[in-house]
């Protein structure tokens, strides 16, 4: 019996010895099954029904990710729908950020280069979803005589007229509605305009004043020089004094200047009338 328990013995222990020995050695890992972290949508308010969301889809309300906040990805990214791309205009708020968006037409490196506001102490723009939320709400130059839209296409994106590398075609686009005349010699626009029956319209006058506009209306001879003065943008006539530049068609870096009452009686104006 001995023996046998002696053997018994013997087998058990070189069985947990080869276990310890010989059996692979397994390792794991724990991994960390916390949540990711999701960054919300930046989405527009505006709207009753429609929001558009910064990856550019416009979506109902309803439909939006309860937890992302972003419209679902169907449907066309950068929807123009409704919009008159050569004014860059939308009758739609929500389509006109949509369309901002799109990188083809609206260029990130100029946007963030821009200021919120006119003071030089206003910030710019932080990323190209805030210009396109804040450029596509009414905008003075989208008004005329401060109380009705020149069209239904009142929800712009362009950058403003003063942006050197807009070119004329899209500058003339945003004067839809309004009538451009030339005036008489010393005389302003609210006269040139009433003279038609009709009102100057303020915010258009910086539209007007762009030398490929001005040329396009009168000869500008003369060339076409930058100036300071409320009667711009204008032409001089020719039998102004010489060191006034005749035959020149005027336009001021001074934007604030420009009225509806400057004349000067040397010059012809260049009025937005309606």
């Amino acid at each position: 019996m001995e023996v046998c328990a002696s053997s018994s013995s013997r087998r058990i222990y070189l069985l947990i010895l080869f276990i310890f020995n010989f059996s692979p050695t397994i390792t794991a890992i724990r991994k960390d099954v916390s949540f990711q972290t999701l960054h919300p949508c930046k989405t527009t308010v505006q709207g009753r029904y429609l929001l558009s969301d910064e990856n550019g889809y416009v979506c109902n309300a309803v439909s939006v990710n309860s937890r992302s906040r972003c419209c679902p990805p169907k449907g066309e990214k950068f929807s123009c729908h409704e919009c008159n791309l050569l004014s860059q205009c939308c009758n739609s708020y929500e389509y006109c950020v949509s369309c901002c968006l799109n990188p083809a037409l609206t260029s990130k490196e100029q946007v963030l280069k821009m200021k919120v506001a006119k003071p030089a102490t206003a910030r710019t723009y932080t990323s190209v979803f805030d210009y396109c939320a804040g450029r596509c709400r009414h905008s003075s130059e989208s008004v005329v005589h401060e109380n009705a839209y020149i069209s239904d296409f009142h929800h712009c994106f362009s950058l403003p007229s003063n942006s050197s590398w807009k070119n004329s075609t899209l500058i003339e686009a945003r004067l839809n509605g309004i009538n451009v005349v030339v005036g008489r010699q010393g005389e302003s626009c609210n006269s040139v305009c009433k003279s038609r029956g009709q009102l100057c319209v303020p915010n258009k006058l910086a539209v007007l004043n762009n030398c490929d506009i001005i040329q396009k209306y009168m000869s500008c001879k003369g060339s076409c020089l930058s100036s300071v003065g409320s009667d711009q943008p204008a032409e001089v006539v020719y039998d102004a004094p010489m060191h006034l530049n005749p035959g020149s068609c005027l336009y001021t870096e001074t934007v604030s200047m420009l009225s509806c009452d400057g004349l000067h009686q040397h010059t012809r104006r260049l009025c937005p009338c309606a």
